[in-house]
């Protein structure tokens, strides 16, 4: 199973576009397994800066006998920021009321504004923030990686919009508190403020997908880019047989007869989503269709299937590289958006495991194409948390 490593520090998101997820801790989520390695004490800059943001304050030099207790403020963010979206907040007298905020669609110049966007977002958006992991990076600099999720409820369909990154956070080294916050998402390259990159990063985020209200595996988005997500997956239950390819549906009456029914108890078992087609040769030609059980059935306690080729299996779970995707899942789609992905990972020097998993969530006789959710996985042998 992949292992999650933090490499070096990093940092967490301002308000205006961030992003997280369902299950946050101040140091890791319940139920998710990280390791964690010990970051650097420096990091290597790879992105570019706005030039209004760098103060000088953030620029690494400092007046003689500053008491500044930098491990303090690394151990206080570790606490304060999971309260970002909830109702007991940050803490406000750790920034000065001058405190530069930015993000590649937003900036503010005082704490009162961006405690009002945050509210703004929090009414709006609905969001999940998630903080992975605080570091100091510099005598003046902590650095915070984070997920934020957020759905915007004006809509009809509630899209989802998902951003992950770091924030570098300035420390005023006179008064001791935050005097610059800046962030950067992982799914663009240019991160200046005003980003047309990032509103387009935002905007195509909106598109309609349709996702049942089913029960399904649960995840944490650990990254976020430009075309694909990187998931930590809890392990989960199918119920599978052979299928003949990856965008086929046979198979799939053998399998959902098991939910339905016809196993060793006449038990009846709720519909879940989505329905996984895996292939587990380099060739894509080997092919299970799986239906996932609920969450809350026991593998031990589960009844026996009673059709031949039927069988039941636990997933381990584990990081998955995943690209979205909607319309009709066709077989020539499905594999060229498997190819794409594919050759994604290897540009940014992941390791994807041989096969993959092609997820449909949606009823195809009874969903528009245009609003179909599709989803290619592939498992991945690490990942890095940068």
């Amino acid at each position: 199973m992949a292992t999650v490593q933090l490499c070096r520090p990093i940092f967490r998101p301002i308000s205006d576009v961030g992003l997280t997820y369902t299950q946050r801790s101040a140091t890791k989520p319940a139920g998710i397994s990280l390791s964690f390695s010990k970051p650097p004490t420096t990091i290597k800059r790879s992105r570019k800066s706005t030039g209004a943001i760098k103060l000088s304050l953030v620029e690494q030099s400092s007046p003689p006998k500053s008491t500044v207790d930098v491990k303090r403020l690394v151990d206080f963010l570790y606490e304060d920021l999971p309260h970002l979206f909830d109702e007991q907040g940050i803490d406000r007298t750790a920034y000065d009321e001058r405190v530069k905020f930015r993000d590649p669609i937003t900036r503010h110049d005082t704490i009162s504004w961006y405690l009002f966007n945050i509210a703004l977002l929090k009414k709006l958006f609905r969001p999940d923030f998630l903080l992975h992991w605080v570091k100091q990076t510099g005598p003046y600099e902590i650095t915070t990686r984070w997920t934020m999720v957020m759905r915007f409820v004006l809509l009809p369909w509630k899209p989802e919009l998902i951003f992950t990154g770091i924030s570098e956070m300035g420390i005023n080294p006179v008064t001791g508190k935050f005097c610059s916050h800046v962030d950067y998402w992982d799914s663009i390259k240019n991160n200046d403020y005003f980003s047309l990159e990032g509103l387009w990063d935002v905007l195509k985020q909106l598109q309609i997908y349709k996702t049942p209200d089913l029960d399904s595996p649960k995840y944490q988005i650990l990254k976020r880019a430009a075309d694909y997500e990187v998931r930590k997956y809890l392990p989960f239950i199918v119920v599978e047989t052979e299928g003949n390819k990856l965008s086929g549906s046979a198979g799939f009456n053998a399998v959902a007869g098991y939910i339905f029914g016809k196993n060793s108890t006449m038990e009846k078992i709720p519909m879940t989503t989505p329905v996984f087609t895996e292939a587990i040769d380099p060739e894509l030609s080997k092919v299970a269709i799986q239906i996932v059980l609920p969450k809350d059935k026991d593998f031990g306690r589960l009844p026996d299937p009673i059709q031949g080729g039927v069988s039941i299996r636990k997933v381990e779970g584990g990081i998955a590289a995943v690209s979205k995707f909607s319309g009709k899942p066709a077989e020539d789609v499905v594999l060229a958006k498997e190819k794409a992905l594919r050759v994604s990972l290897l540009r940014d020097g992941l390791r994807p495991r041989k096969g993959c998993l092609l997820a449909r969530y949606n009823d195809p006789g009874r969903t528009w194409n245009f609003v179909m959710r599709n989803e290619v996985l592939i498992w991945l042998e690490e990942f890095c948390m940068e």
